[in-house]
């Protein structure tokens, strides 16, 4: 048995006994919107820079992501994009269940560990020395997806201060992993449909557009970093519900048939655009209405395309904006009106048509064999969508 044992490596209750000075508040939301900016410009930087600033808020010498690798016989954590004094130790591989990252998913919150080379003889086998190792949980949704850790060169360094900011900071890069990740799986399966690739590429790049603009209005508007990362949390979240409602489905029998109705479809797309100190900004009103797989795809697709050029240059870019969505129905017809009122004045129909326009047309006309008309009015585009009733089971 050794000398040093469990409880003497796991000190995590050490962090609430240390004085922890107050929290830079302008520097951990400066490091949010730093990560925000690479969501949409280049999402493969985030993790790599989630890393460094991880280490810089900390003052560590070294930090890294232990990724979780379920599937491997045993299960292990893989490392990644380490940073600092053990930046030469990438892509090494440690035990799930038998190491101080297994013992903070097990616990599911931050973790403390001191000289943990004395209790883990694997660590000790690599001549590293750690007299103190602060881990976060990493999750994508409620998935655990494995371990931020920090490495300090001192003892009695690392404080409740500390946790704080680096579980807020990660808790953004989650949902970056998620969309990352969902992006990436979404990409590989259309790799065989151009034009479908196409489609997704653009509806990524609004989404993506769309969060860094909620980020710099949140970071203008926020007084503290936990009043930012609430805020950002909740509408990124419902925007990649949207987000994984627009999919398209394969004909290969893997995917259950699936039906949802016009009020939650509405809601889910529209949420993110929601002001909770305003019930009036996205009103909806129409009958109990159900339809099909495809037809759910399609029609999450238009009211996408809707809100994102609302959100862009309509009644959605600003505050006092609001929209109104009804729907209806007779014996073979389902109408559906879009009314934007108090963005920016309309001067006419845009003078170029966009991707963006064009998809929604050829949705309409095409898979909805329905048709459309916009109406420019000065105080705000209102649009009209005419669908047979035969077409919404499919």
């Amino acid at each position: 048995m050794p000398s040093w044992t469990f409880d003497d490596t796991f000190v995590s209750a050490e962090l609430d006994r240390r004085p922890s000075p107050e929290r830079d508040h302008r520097k951990i939301k400066q490091a949010i919107q730093e990560l925000a900016v690479h969501m949409v410009d280049g999402p493969e930087k985030v993790l790599p820079r989630f890393v460094e600033l991880a280490m810089q808020v900390t003052d560590g010498v070294s930090s890294g992501i232990s990724v979780a690798d379920l599937n491997a016989s045993p299960p292990i954590f893989r490392w990644a994009f380490l940073k600092g004094t053990l930046a030469a130790f990438e892509g090494a591989t440690t035990p799930r269940d038998h190491s101080p990252c297994g013992v903070t998913l097990d616990n599911d919150k931050a973790v403390l560990t001191r000289h943990s080379e004395r209790y883990y003889s694997w660590i000790a086998d690599v001549n590293v020395i750690l007299p103190e190792v602060l881990l976060v949980p990493l999750h994508r949704g409620t998935e655990q997806l494995g371990t931020l850790w920090i490495v300090s060169d001192e003892l009695s360094h690392f404080n409740r201060g500390h946790v704080e900011a680096v579980t807020e900071i990660a808790a953004f890069v989650s949902i970056a992993l998620r969309m990352h990740q969902t992006e990436t799986r979404l990409s590989q399966a259309l790799s065989e449909q151009e034009s479908l690739a196409k489609e997704m590429s653009h509806r990524v790049k609004n989404v993506f557009n769309i969060v860094d603009g909620m980020i710099h209005l949140g970071g203008r508007r926020a007084e503290t970093t936990h009043e930012l990362t609430q805020a950002l949390s909740g509408r990124v979240r419902a925007l990649a519900v949207a987000h994984g409602m627009i999919r398209r489905s394969f004909a290969d029998g893997s995917l259950p048939i699936r039906t949802a109705d016009m009020d939650t479809l509405i809601g889910a797309i529209m949420r993110p655009y929601e002001d909770p100190k305003r019930s009036t900004r996205v009103i909806t009103r129409g009958p109990d209405v159900s339809f099909g797989e495809h037809t759910t795809n399609a029609i999450a697709l238009v009211l996408h395309e809707l809100a994102t050029n609302a959100a862009k240059y309509g009644a959605l870019s600003r505050e006092t904006g609001t929209v109104q969505i009804d729907w209806s129905t007779n014996a073979t017809t389902l109408t559906l009106k879009w009314k934007e009122r108090g963005g920016p004045i309309v001067t006419g129909a845009p003078l170029a048509v966009g991707f963006g326009s064009r998809l929604v047309t050829d949705t309409v006309t095409g898979n909805l064999s329905g048709t459309q008309r916009y109406d420019w009015q000065p105080e705000g585009v209102e649009v009209t969508l005419n669908m047979p009733l035969e077409r919404l089971k499919a």
